[in-house]
């Protein structure tokens, strides 16, 4: 069985939780005023596809990508029964077949770090798109997340991974103040492809 194998049976596990539901990422919720009125939108590693549902809502063209069939087959139903057509979910191992350049408006990434793929995601911006990303940090104030510091933004990285774009909106708390507050744990970034 090879990694990429593993990995697969891992999340194929995880999203076969019937207790699972689809939910928007934090960055995309609170920041969904910045999304544009229609364009081609990517929500990658989509999971069980909240991004991508509140993007298709909001009438973007969605492509929804994850390695897990079992994802892809929930959001599949949830595409069902909302009626979005405008939806399109894949099995897709985006490590081996990166979105192509100059095809997305927007793309969102919640909780899926690949630092090798952000070069991809900036190309594939089409000038003026937007990306959506939050993910762990490894400044914490809970054990949630991934235990390997590997998978785990160091401080202000994401700034430095997505230097190339404007930042719209940036948070990122670390241990500041009280911690029983606020966004902890996390990282978040909108950022703008120049025009």
């Amino acid at each position: 069985m090879t990694e990429i194998d593993t990995i697969r049976r891992q999340w194929d596990s995880r999203h076969a939780d019937p207790e699972l539901q689809p939910k928007a990422a934090e960055v995309l919720r609170e920041n969904r005023h910045l999304l544009p009125a229609h364009g081609q939108a990517l929500d990658l590693a989509c999971g069980l596809g909240g991004n991508a549902i509140l993007l298709a809502e909001a009438g973007l063209e969605v492509s929804a990508w994850d390695l897990s069939s079992i994802a892809i087959e929930q959001l599949l139903q949830s595409v069902a029964q909302r009626d979005l057509s405008n939806l399109n979910p894949e099995v897709r191992d985006v490590e081996k077949s990166p979105p192509p350049p100059n095809s997305f408006d927007v793309i969102t990434v919640s909780f899926f770090l690949d630092r090798p793929l952000i070069p991809h995601l900036i190309s594939s911006l089409r000038p003026g798109g937007v990306i959506f990303y939050q993910t762990f940090s490894r400044i914490a104030v809970t054990d949630r997340g991934p235990t390997n510091p590997d998978f785990r933004l160091g401080e202000n990285e994401l700034l430095g991974l997505f230097s190339p774009l404007s930042v719209r909106f940036y948070r990122e708390e670390g241990r500041l103040g009280d911690t029983s507050q606020g966004v902890r744990d996390i990282a978040m970034l909108v950022a703008q492809k120049p025009v």
